[in-house]
């Protein structure tokens, strides 16, 4: 990238919002993986104009386009391994458009944070349901870009799931619509579908059209403890399949328990092999009763030895403590976490989980799992010191392995973080050659010059 490409560049946004210098090129270089990958240049675009003036000037010169949102992803997809422009969406485009109550649809740009939206449409009475766990900073735009989940997944879904319609720039700078605010919509390929997950190497979105729910009345939180992992995992299984359908369903094992309870002293079950924290919405008090008691039974039936129900809001916010703080308290087992969120089948849970306790100790390595096991989503953290080589490499031969299970089980890489540049080397172990040809024949077809984000997902 030239002093005139700059200089170009500048005049579209403005010297304001295009910037070179050592403090922007810093501040845009990593993500939530830590690795560290500097852009020639930071730009934040106003509006959708400016994005499409944008790309149609760096597709003409070759210049890699990197869309970023908060920058909060665990994969390295935000990072520019080929220099070029970071296409900072946070600052500008971050409206809410439009809460549409009469169809429930909300319209928002890109850069507006997840729980910005969540308050703003419970305000007048409707749910948005996604909730990953950085929706405090998180922005729409990346949580489409990564198909985000979260603890709600097991009854209302991705965000894929809410997602109606798409406004998007094309590499060449071409502004394209793809779906509609309509509930049905059969006309012509699922381009907005196509665009979903797609990490930004497609098309950059300047506009996402959301389904809204009406908010469930009430909601009833419960935790089951179980001797081990096996059987709370078990009864995830066996409870969703018995007719109720838990608006979460979430778990911690031993080591995620012990580390919980060393830092936070909540008075946590320390001998338990695992807990089970789940949760249940409607509208009618005799509906929360009645999933609350199906859930308890099979807790019990599937080897629990005690099942706590929280009464009030104070204590369901006790409950969900230990899984809200898992992520920051594992790391007294090592100063680098590998952190990877594979899923498989529900059913498949129970063997995954001892397979990778058998990786644990054929590695020597400490492996704390919790998640997302309403939809099969396992966080496995494969926890090393950062600064030997040697337990790094065990490390990374460990969280190989997992992935390996993880296909022979039927499952995939990614539940929610993406692939990015941290799992793109497993990408042939998910995929046939055929399938890895079709992806890049799809690249290729959108992005003929390969300037928007390069690099990722081994396209």
């Amino acid at each position: 990238m030239t002093t005139q490409n700059f200089e170009d560049l500048a005049q579209i946004v403005g010297k304001e919002d295009c910037f070179n210098d050592k403090a922007h090129l810093s501040a845009y270089c990593y993500d939530a993986t830590k690795e560290r990958k500097y852009p020639e240049c930071v730009i934040f675009p106003h509006n959708e104009e400016e994005v499409s003036k944008i790309l149609k000037y760096c597709n003409t010169h070759k210049i890699p386009v990197i869309p970023r949102g908060a920058g909060s992803g665990f994969t390295g997809g935000a990072l520019a391994v080929n220099g070029g422009v970071v296409l900072a969406l946070e600052k500008h485009m971050n409206q809410i458009l439009e809460i549409d109550m009469e169809n429930m649809v909300a319209r928002v740009q890109p850069g507006v944070v997840n729980m910005q939206l969540q308050k703003a449409v419970e305000a007048v009475g409707l749910f948005y349901p996604p909730d990953p766990a950085s929706e405090h900073y998180s922005t729409l735009g990346g949580n489409v870009s990564e198909n985000a989940g979260g603890m709600r997944a097991a009854k209302y879904g991705i965000t894929k799931d809410f997602v109606m319609a798409l406004r998007a720039v094309l590499p060449n700078g071409e502004i394209i619509r793809a779906g509609k605010k309509t509930i049905k919509d059969v006309a012509g390929y699922n381009i907005a579908g196509i665009l979903i997950a797609s990490e930004g190497t497609l098309a950059v979105i300047t506009e996402i059209t959301l389904k809204l729910l009406s908010k469930p009345k009430l909601s009833q939180s419960a935790m089951g403890i179980f001797p081990s992992i096996q059987s709370a995992m078990n009864a995830v299984y066996k409870t969703m399949s018995s007719g109720v359908t838990p608006v979460a369903m979430e778990f911690l094992d031993n080591l995620s328990i012990r580390a919980v309870e060393e830092k936070f002293k909540k008075g946590l079950p320390k001998d338990a092999g695992a807990i089970l924290i789940t949760e249940v919405d409607g509208n009618l008090q005799e509906e929360i009763d009645y999933q609350i008691s199906k859930i308890e039974e099979k807790f019990y039936e599937n080897g629990a030895n005690n099942f706590i129900k929280a009464n009030s809001k104070e204590e369901a916010q006790d409950l969900w403590f230990a899984r809200k703080n898992a992520s920051p308290s594992i790391t007294i087992y090592g100063s680098k976490k590998l952190n990877e969120d594979i899923t498989v089948p529900r059913s498949k849970l129970p063997e995954l989980l001892e397979r990778i306790n058998e990786v644990s100790k054929k590695y020597g390595v400490v492996i704390p799992c919790f998640g997302h096991t309403g939809d099969g989503n396992v966080h496995t953290n494969v926890m090393v010191d950062g600064s030997n080589e040697e337990e790094l490499k065990k490390g990374h031969a460990a969280i190989k392995e997992i992935f390996e299970i993880t296909v022979e089980l039927g499952g995939t890489l990614s539940g929610e973080h993406g692939i990015g540049l941290s799992k793109a080397p497993f990408m042939e172990l998910a995929f046939s050659k055929e399938e890895m040809d079709l992806f890049r024949s799809i690249k290729k077809a959108f992005d003929p010059n390969n300037i928007l984000n390069p690099g990722k997902m081994n396209l």
